[in-house]
């Protein structure tokens, strides 16, 4: 199920976001970019709706994935 951002608390958003660049395996390309720079990367993709907050009712956890995916992925209907 698709989370609104808009109604999570902003610091709580940023702390999921925060957790979300955090993660091994998370390419940003060729440079590394700085943790504040990734947050507000993060944050304008899903402001604009080109990614997703999701909830997991059968993993009972939340996720940041690209909107494009959402309906494809089984976890998160």
């Amino acid at each position: 199920m698709i989370v609104p951002i808009e109604q999570i608390d902003p610091d709580t958003l940023t702390n999921l976001i925060k957790e979300f660049v955090l993660r091994e395996g998370t390419d940003y390309g060729e440079e590394e970019a700085a943790l504040n720079l990734k947050i507000e990367q993060v944050r304008a993709q899903l402001k604009s709706g080109t990614a997703v907050l999701v909830f997991s009712e059968l993993h009972e956890t939340i996720n940041i994935m690209p909107a494009s995916d959402f309906e494809s992925h089984p976890d998160y209907e």
